[in-house]
């Protein structure tokens, strides 16, 4: 007779770059030294540079240096750019970079076009001086600190915007820190990250305090070809009910929300999924954020250099063009359409996951 048992969970993806390279000013600092040994203790190659300049190889073919980029990983000081926090609407007040890059290969990278050279992923040392800038942004953000809606949120942080910090949290030990940081910072504030990545197991016996909002990023099984080297979602989704049980408030982030063909049916199921995996949550807080695919010019060149042979649509003529506040163009889905979805999605989190917040559609 055959077994009706489930089958098992499937381990959590971790990443293994092929190299570590730590620049000199990234070793003058403790964490910046504690990556280069953890990158050791796990068998990786750590390349001492002998200055603050990361450079790879020079390649003639443009596929090889895009691998070779995406292999790498960086331990790098943050700029001080970095510590000016800047504005990160609709999700926080604020964006705080633990790093800049992620190993995963998404065909609609939202960071593609946005970061400059290689895809290289950089991690940065110098924690110290990114959590003391934090203080300064207390209570002047517009997202959330001045939002009747949002304000029992606190200052928010969002972690993820330039990186996926879970993806790099066994090389790391950033969003551990992080967290662990705002857990002790008596202030109205929340952390936040989301990520495509399962491996909670070092964030869910953190002392947190509920200061910290982990959300899953999840599409639905069908579109996993546009996001090789992640975990897959339902993988995510334990994860998620992991952090939950260990009492942190968490979220979806639904994105990008695709309009292929079957749509309707494949994210039905997909927020039928997510209803099933937290069911039962303990003191569930639980949010949704609701983000439909779009590409500027720059990034659609770029991530059809990455990724020639993706059936991803980024086709400018069955898009809206819509304007940002900086005067460049980006591409969206029609009005009519637009319409559509945000009526389908919002009505089905209102019947499968009605303890849901959404917290915007964009």
């Amino acid at each position: 007779m055959a077994s009706t048992a489930p089958a098992p969970a499937r381990a959590a993806r971790q990443w293994r770059p092929k190299r570590v390279l730590v620049t000199k000013a990234a070793r003058e600092w403790e964490h910046g030294r504690a990556i280069a040994a953890r990158a050791v203790a796990l068998g990786i190659e750590v390349v001492e540079l002998p200055s603050n300049q990361v450079r790879l190889s020079p390649q003639a073919d443009e596929k090889r240096a895009y691998a070779e980029a995406k292999a790498t990983l960086a331990v790098v000081t943050a700029p001080p750019s970095k510590l000016k926090l800047q504005p990160i609407a609709p999700s926080a007040d604020w964006r705080v970079d633990l790093a800049e890059g992620c190993p995963a290969h998404c065909s609609y990278c939202y960071l593609a076009g946005s970061l400059s050279g290689p895809p290289i992923t950089r991690a940065y040392a110098n924690l110290p001086e990114i959590f003391a800038v934090l203080p300064d942004f207390l209570g002047r953000g517009r997202i959330t600190s001045r939002s009747t809606a949002r304000a029992h949120e606190g200052t928010t942080y969002e972690a993820s915007c330039y990186t996926d910090p879970l993806a790099l949290e066994h090389l790391t030990g950033s969003l551990s820190a992080l967290i662990r940081h705002f857990g002790q910072w008596d202030a109205p504030v929340q952390l936040r990250f989301t990520s495509k990545f399962a491996d909670v197991e070092a964030l869910a016996g953190l002392e947190h305090n509920r200061r910290t909002r982990m959300r899953a990023s999840i599409n639905p099984p069908a579109y996993a070809r546009f996001e090789g080297g992640t975990d897959p979602v339902a993988s995510r989704l334990r994860a998620l009910r992991r952090m939950a049980d260990a009492g942190y408030p968490v979220g979806l982030t639904i994105a990008p929300i695709i309009a292929a063909e079957g749509w309707r049916a494949a994210y039905g199921a997909l927020i039928e999924e997510a209803a099933a995996a937290l069911t039962g949550a303990p003191d569930l807080d639980l949010t949704a954020e609701l983000i439909t695919h779009r590409f500027t010019p720059g990034s659609r060149e770029v991530l059809q250099s990455w990724y020639p042979r993706s059936d991803l649509e980024m086709d400018p003529a069955a898009r809206a063009e819509k304007r940002t506040k900086f005067g460049s163009a980006k591409f969206v889905y029609p009005p009519e359409l637009m319409a559509e979805l945000k009526s389908f999605f919002f009505e089905t989190i209102a019947q499968r996951l009605p303890q849901a917040r959404i917290l915007y559609w964009t």
